[in-house]
């Protein structure tokens, strides 16, 4: 009897070891497919016009995306501004003074649902409460859009890594005479510096490509423009828009500004690793 069940539960193992490759497989197979067509299609679509010309008009020839590079990097610029000190210092609270609170429950209730809350509903939020009020959109509620992704990522990931720093740092801290928020500021923040950057990393990586959000607020624009109170160029429109264009060369933009979004999202994906494996390791 005991034979018989040993043996069953070998075939089960196998059953659930052989279902779990084949799923890996499948999964590895169209990552690979589609990171394959977008490299051919899109290292096809580089050239220097692409970092040098702005968007060209509807069926002409040439132009590049150089207005829509610099727009995204200053959206994302100006949310990485707003959201890290934001995040920190709500991780900090939550994670070295809010134990008990009430506040501190609420707070992390409200990330857990941010967390979780599709990007277009964060940008029809900012839509109705600024773009709606003002009448126009802008680059400034592309940041607050993209601040409210990222704010829930810096803040989660900054508690957590605070709560691993040793108690007996903190209670050697306090031996000395420190006060909480020195011990809190400049022992154990400093000691979970490197888990904090990879947070960081992580909320660029996942503001980079954003696009429902941006379509509500800071919309697009076809020139090259620094203007943060009107409609900002940036990446993430202008695939969607050229994708779905009847224009080849809009298309092939598209390709090209797709591969740029993917290499961005790679490197710091890339980085948030090397950062962690520094904390593990020290």
């Amino acid at each position: 009897m005991n034979q018989n069940l040993y043996r069953k539960r070998i075939l089960i193992n196998r059953i659930g070891i052989s279902l779990s490759m084949l799923a890996m497989a499948l999964g590895l197979f169209v990552l690979l497919w589609i990171l394959s067509v977008l490299f051919i299609n899109g290292f096809k679509a580089l050239d220097f016009n692409m970092f040098f010309h702005s968007t060209p008009a509807p069926g002409t020839e040439g132009g590049g995306l150089a207005n829509a590079i610099v727009g995204s990097l200053m959206l994302v610029g100006f949310a990485t501004l707003v959201s890290t000190p934001i995040g920190i210092l709500a991780g900090i609270y939550l994670a070295e003074y809010g134990d008990t609170s009430k506040t501190a429950e609420i707070t992390r209730f409200m990330t857990d649902i941010m967390l979780s809350a599709p990007s277009i509903v964060l940008g029809l939020f900012v839509y109705a409460i600024l773009v709606a009020q003002v009448k126009h959109f802008s680059g400034w509620a592309g940041t607050i859009a993209l601040s409210l992704i990222a704010i829930p990522v810096v803040l989660r990931t900054t508690e957590n890594m605070l709560r691993l720093v040793p108690g007996s740092l903190r209670e050697a801290a306090f031996a000395l005479g420190a006060p909480r928020w020195k011990v809190a500021t400049m022992v154990t923040l400093r000691a979970a510096k490197a888990g904090v950057v990879t947070g960081v990393l992580l909320a660029l990586a996942r503001i980079s490509g954003e696009t429902a959000p941006l379509l509500f607020t800071a919309l697009n624009n076809q020139f090259f423009s620094l203007d943060m109170n009107g409609p900002m160029s940036n990446l993430p429109v202008v695939i969607f828009q050229f994708a779905l264009s009847p224009y080849d060369n809009w298309v092939r933009l598209a390709w090209g500004g797709a591969l740029l979004i993917t290499l961005t999202v790679l490197v710091l994906n890339i980085l948030a690793r090397v950062f962690f494996r520094e904390k593990i390791s020290s």
